[in-house]
């Protein structure tokens, strides 16, 4: 039995939850300057938030937050949450890959589809929504060829780098994930 085998594995990639160890990595996986910008960050934190951050996070049964590795190698490439609102049975997703070299090979679409099938399948979710800035096309494109729909946008909503920049909403309701990806 493949020692990744369960339900958050995927052909390339599996998701595991954060602890304590993964704060130092964490803070350098996305201190990078094309992260801080493909996910809009503006903030500087130090390695003691992000440890502060991984614990609150760990105790919030809210936020599903999760670390997307390697099946080949266990190297940690990005992060993948979900902040559920139970109430009405939906979640704001949104996820990063820390390092260029891991983006465009497919990871963050299966780490995608991991979640999908996580809150759609398990957490019974009716919508899934995401929020990808105007300039991040390859982002966009990623979610629009996996079956999130566009639903708007909110016209000059950050101000990055001395300029105002749209973000798109997307999202996915459960009847469009099964017609898509349940046979």
């Amino acid at each position: 039995m493949n020692r990744h085998s369960g339900l958050l594995t995927g052909d390339k990639v599996y998701l595991r939850p954060l602890n304590g160890e993964d704060a130092e990595m964490y803070y350098h996986m996305f201190y990078g300057t094309e992260v801080r910008r493909l996910t809009g960050t503006k903030k500087h934190v130090t390695k003691e938030q992000i440890e502060q951050y991984i614990t609150h996070k760990s105790g919030d049964d809210s936020t599903v937050l999760l670390l997307i590795a390697l099946k080949e190698n266990d190297e940690v490439i990005g992060d993948i949450a979900m902040d559920i609102d139970a109430d009405n049975r939906s979640a704001n997703l949104r996820i990063a890959i820390g390092d260029e070299r891991h983006q465009g090979q497919g990871y963050g679409r299966e780490a995608l589809l991991l979640m999908l099938e996580y809150g759609f399948g398990i957490l019974n979710l009716h919508r899934i929504e995401l929020e990808v800035y105007s300039y991040n096309a390859r982002a966009a494109h990623v979610y629009e060829s996996i079956g999130f729909v566009h639903e708007g946008v909110r016209r000059q909503t950050l101000f990055y780098n001395h300029e105002y920049h749209d973000v798109v909403m997307m999202g996915m309701l459960e009847s469009e994930y099964r017609e898509r990806y349940i046979k």
